[in-house]
């Protein structure tokens, strides 16, 4: 059952080669061993804390939402919006206007 493991282990790392290139993995193994890292001294800390991990309500009270806006009403919808103060009222040139730039 197990004898033909190892060899599908030298299959996986010769097609990981093949793909990645034997330059870009050490630095790939690198930056996996700092996530590592980094991932586990947060763990430690939060454990630390007194933080529980898994607290839905910690998020919740760290970063309160902003109270939603109200929605436009009908008549602020339907309303085109007013010109700045101090510019002209252009109208828009009829559709069939056959006088285009």
């Amino acid at each position: 059952m197990f004898a033909n493991l190892e060899r599908h282990w030298w299959i996986l790392l010769i097609i990981v080669v093949i793909l990645f290139g034997y330059k870009r993995l050490p630095d790939a193994a690198r930056s996996l061993g700092r996530s590592m890292r980094i991932l586990k001294s947060e763990t430690k800390a939060m454990s630390e804390d007194g933080t529980p991990a898994t607290d839905p309500n910690a998020s919740i009270q760290a970063s309160p939402t902003p109270a939603p806006s109200p929605a436009p009403t009908s008549a602020e919808i339907a309303a085109p919006p007013s010109p700045p103060a101090g510019q002209p009222v252009v109208a828009p040139p009829p559709p069939g206007d056959s006088n285009r730039a």
